[in-house]
C-alpha cells in the first residue's frame, strides 16, 4: 500500500514539474524574441562530417547546399563516411571532390561507429587538428544558404557546441510525415529557443549541430553509440558542464518517414535509446542536479524519465495488490479513470501544442492552410502512437535500421524565409 502510494506521488510530482516546465517554455517561445548573434569574421575553418549508407539518390543535394553557402568555401570541408554501402555513394561523393573514407563492419552498426570510424581516420592522418569545429548532417538533409554563417556567429560568440532549427522538405506529404516535422519545430521553438531564454543547455538533435576542437578532444573524437547518439552527446556534455547554445537563424532542412513502419521502426529505436541513455546517464544527472543545483541537469532528467516504465510498474502493482486483497479493484479502477481523463487532456494540449507551433512558425512551414488544419487533428494519433512504441521498447532489442530517403526537391524561398 505504501509502495502504490510513494509511487503515485512520484508520477503526479514528475508529470506535474513536467507540465508547468512545458508551458513556461510555451510561453518563453511565444512571447520571447529570437535570440540572434551578432555579426562575425568568417575566419573559422570547419570540417562537415556525414555518415551515409546507401544514400546516392540524396547525397548530392546535401552536397550541393553546402557549395552554396554564403560561408567561404575555401574553409568548409567535407568529409563522408560511406557505411557499409552497397551502391555508388562512395562514388558520387567523390566525382563531387569530397573526402570519403568506406566503412564494412557488419558487427558494430549505427551513426555512432560510423562517425567514430571517420574521425579516428582523421585523427589518424593528422587533418582533424585543422579544423576549429565540425558539423554532422545527415545524408537527406539541406541547407539555409546561410546555415553556416549563421552557425559561425554563435560559435565567434563563445558557444562550443550548438544545434539550429530543424525544419523538413516534406512537411506536407501526410499525417505521418508531418506529424514528425511538426515536432522538431515544436522543438526548435518552444524548447530550445526557450532554454536559451532561461540560459540553459539545449538538445542536441540527430543532425544538424556543430562541436567544437576542444570538444572532440576531450572525447577523442566519438564516442557515442548507443541507439540515440545525439542525445547521449547531450547527456555527456551535460554532465561535463557544457552549455549547449541555438542557433535558429541556421535553419536545416531533413526529409521525414512517409510511410507508417518506417516512422514506428525509427521511434521505436529513439524510445529504446531514451531508455538506454536513462540507464546509463539518469543517476549521474540527478546526482548533478542535486549537488550543483544545475537546471539544465534537472531539465533532461525529466527529459529521459522513462514515464511509459513507471505507468506500467504502477498498473501492473496495482491490478497485483488488488488480487491479493490488500487494496480494493475499486480504487484501482478509479486510479485507471484518471489516467484516461489525463489522456484525454493530452489530446487536446497536443492539438494546441501543433496550433501553435504552426501559427508561430507559418513562414516556415509550406503547406496549405487545409493541410495544416488536418495536420492539427491528426498530430495527437501521431503522438499517441508512441504509447505502444514506447510499450514494445521496453520488451524490444531494437537496433540501427536505415531509412530509406526518396530525395526530395530542394526547399522553395518561400520555405526558406
Amino acid at each position: 500500500m505504501v509502495l502504490l502510494t510513494m509511487l503515485d506521488v512520484l508520477m503526479v510530482l514528475l508529470g506535474s514539474v513536467s507540465l508547468i516546465y512545458q508551458v513556461i517554455c510555451i510561453l518563453a517561445g511565444l512571447f520571447s524574441k529570437q535570440i540572434r548573434f551578432p555579426t562575425a569574421p568568417m575566419d573559422k575553418r570547419y570540417a562537415v562530417l556525414i555518415s551515409a549508407r546507401n544514400e546516392a539518390n540524396v547525397i548530392g543535394n546535401l552536397i550541393d547546399s553546402i557549395r552554396a553557402q554564403t560561408y567561404p568555401a575555401a574553409l568548409v570541408d567535407i568529409w563522408l563516411v560511406a557505411d557499409n554501402c552497397t551502391d555508388d555513394t562512395a562514388s558520387v561523393v567523390r566525382a563531387k571532390g569530397c573526402n570519403v573514407v568506406e566503412r564494412f563492419d557488419d558487427k558494430l552498426i549505427g551513426k555512432g561507429y560510423a562517425l567514430t570510424y571517420l574521425l579516428d581516420h582523421m585523427i589518424d592522418s593528422g587533418v582533424a587538428g585543422r579544423y576549429d569545429a565540425y558539423f554532422v548532417f545527415d545524408a537527406d538533409n539541406q541547407l539555409d544558404k546561410h546555415y553556416i554563417e549563421e552557425m559561425n556567429k554563435a560559435f565567434h560568440a563563445g558557444f562550443r557546441i550548438l544545434t539550429s532549427y530543424r525544419n523538413s522538405v516534406n512537411l506536407s506529404d501526410n499525417w505521418v510525415s508531418s506529424g514528425s516535422a511538426l515536432w522538431f519545430i515544436r522543438e526548435s521553438r518552444f524548447l530550445n529557443n526557450s532554454r536559451m531564454v532561461f540560459g540553459s543547455s539545449c538538445h542536441v538533435g540527430g543532425t544538424g549541430f556543430m562541436f567544437s576542437r576542444e570538444i572532440m578532444q576531450r572525447n577523442r573524437g566519438w564516442k557515442f553509440h548507443l541507439l540515440t547518439e545525439d542525445l547521449e552527446f547531450t547527456m555527456d556534455s551535460v554532465l561535463h558542464g557544457d552549455r549547449i547554445g541555438y542557433c535558429g537563424t541556421a535553419i536545416l532542412y531533413d526529409e521525414q518517414p512517409v510511410a507508417f513502419n518506417q516512422s514506428w521502426r525509427q521511434r521505436l529505436r529513439w524510445s529504446k535509446g531514451f531508455l538506454q541513455v536513462f540507464r546509463y546517464y539518469g543517476p549521474a544527472l540527478i546526482q548533478r542536479a542535486v549537488r550543483e543545483r544545475d537546471f539544465s541537469a534537472v531539465d533532461f532528467t525529466l527529459l529521459v524519465c522513462p514515464f511509459t516504465v513507471l505507468t506500467v510498474a504502477r498498473l501492473l502493482l496495482g491490478s497485483l495488490f488488488a488480487a491479493f486483497g490488500f487494496v480494493t479493484w475499486t480504487s484501482q479502477l478509479g486510479a485507471l479513470s484518471a489516467w484516461l481523463s489525463g489522456a484525454v487532456i493530452g489530446v487536446l494540449g497536443m492539438m494546441l501544442i501543433a496550433a501553435l507551433t504552426i501559427l508561430v512558425e507559418r513562414d516556415h512551414i509550406g503547406a496549405t492552410n487545409k493541410e495544416l488544419f488536418a495536420y492539427v487533428l491528426s498530430f495527437p494519433i501521431y503522438m499517441f502512437s508512441y504509447v505502444p512504441i514506447s510499450f514494445q521498447a521496453m520488451f524490444s532489442r531494437a537496433e540501427w535500421k536505415p531509412i530509406q530517403h526518396r530525395g526530395e526537391p530542394e526547399p522553395s524561398q518561400e520555405r526558406r524565409a
